[in-house]
């Protein structure tokens, strides 16, 4: 992507990474197939990127970026030119949003990312564990100048000016479980982390059969998702938050829209959005120069009000 109009904005925000390699285990969600994920720390600018060690070293990387997403059934799927491909990559994207980690180079042994317990939080704490490091370059971030917005009478996303990101989405799910279906939240001074990061994914029992036999849901269980049945949540337990269902969508929405290569300055409002809507939002927005405009952070960027309380 092209570095027109940056915009220096003083004093600027550095960019980050891991202070040291760290290493997790587990099996996707959708795959069921194990796999070991290891982090390791990158260089200014580096990006995050995937790398499959399973796969010979020419084919083997995949950068993290929204025009590299070939899938989005249930999950977002990345591939590169040659069609090596990882799967599931939205609640690790959102744990390194959150965590606001820019470089990071991301080995990952197979085809999916490891589900943990279907939220961020996992990954957030691995993070932590690891030790984030300041390195010596801007952060840049990708601001909206003007309104763009998809609308197909059913579903709406739509991204406009804000000096913060914020996210207002609404969900519509006919279980009696689901009864909180709103949320707006800024997510500001670790907020993602905080109340975000531990919502997990959910899934209804009488789609389960389907699923699996077109290859989706092989891994999930009641350790890695919520599972509804009728008005029942069939977890141990039951919610970690009364508004769980809706909370995830936002984790969902934080991960996909990272692919944009930077933190998002602006307000994302959405209705029924999933990941493809939240991909699409971020190819109509590329597509429209007059949109957007990279700019180095300010540290004054995020100085704002006291939060709502959402927990």
């Amino acid at each position: 992507m092209s570095d027109r109009r940056i915009h220096k904005a003083a004093p600027s925000v550095v960019q980050k990474t891991l202070k040291e390699k760290i290493e997790c285990r587990g099996v996707g969600l959708h795959s069921g197939a194990p796999a070991t994920l290891t982090m390791h720390p990158a260089g200014i600018d580096h990006g995050i990127v995937f790398r499959r060690t399973d796969i010979r070293e020419s084919d083997a990387v995949i950068p993290a970026r929204w025009d590299l997403v070939v899938d989005t059934k249930l999950c977002t799927r990345l591939a590169n030119e040659t069609g090596v491909s990882v799967s599931t990559v939205e609640h690790l994207m959102a744990a390194l949003a959150g965590s606001e980690i820019d470089n990071v180079l991301i080995d990952i042994d197979g085809p999916e990312v490891p589900i943990m317990d279907g939220s961020s939080k996992p990954f957030v704490t691995l993070i932590k564990c690891a030790g984030i490091a300041d390195q010596d370059a801007p952060r840049r971030a990708l601001r909206i100048l003007r309104t763009v917005e998809i609308d197909d009478g059913v579903r709406r996303i739509r991204l406009s000016p804000s000096d913060h990101l914020s996210i207002a989405f609404e969900i519509e799910f006919d279980s009696p479980a689901i009864t909180e279906k709103h949320l707006d939240v800024k997510l500001v001074n670790g907020t993602f982390n905080d109340t975000i990061s531990g919502a997990r994914t959910f899934g209804f029992a009488e789609d389960i059969d389907r699923l699996r036999a077109i290859g989706l849901a092989r891994g999930g269980s009641l350790d890695n998702a919520v599972v509804v049945d009728g008005g029942k949540i069939l977890n141990d337990g039951g919610l970690r938050f009364d508004d769980e269902f809706v909370r995830h969508k936002v984790l969902d929405c934080v991960g996909d829209l990272y692919l944009g290569g930077a933190p998002i300055l602006g307000r994302v409002e959405a209705v029924r959005s999933g990941h493809q809507l939240n991909n699409d939002i971020l190819r109509m927005l590329f597509a429209e120069d007059d949109a957007w405009e990279w700019v180095d952070l300010s540290a004054t960027v995020f100085e704002d009000e006291a939060l709502p309380a959402i927990a």
